[in-house]
């Protein structure tokens, strides 16, 4: 996962959104976003969204191009 790369929202569960405390997607299932930030941590990766204040886990998303 890249900054600008497009990413569709596949859910997330409240344990995926506690792992290294992000915030829960404000997303719509299957819903394209694009990718403005990637944090990599030791254990997870942290997403920001255009348009969408917080950070997310990036295994709530699936890459749809790069």
């Amino acid at each position: 996962m890249n900054p600008g790369d497009r990413v569709q929202f596949i859910g997330c569960t409240k344990e995926q959104q506690l792992w290294g405390n992000n915030d829960m997607p404000p997303c719509n299932l299957n819903e394209v976003y694009i990718l403005t930030d990637v944090e990599v941590h030791r254990q997870h990766t942290k997403v920001s969204l255009q348009g969408i204040i917080g950070k997310f886990n990036s295994v709530c998303f699936n890459v749809i191009n790069s």
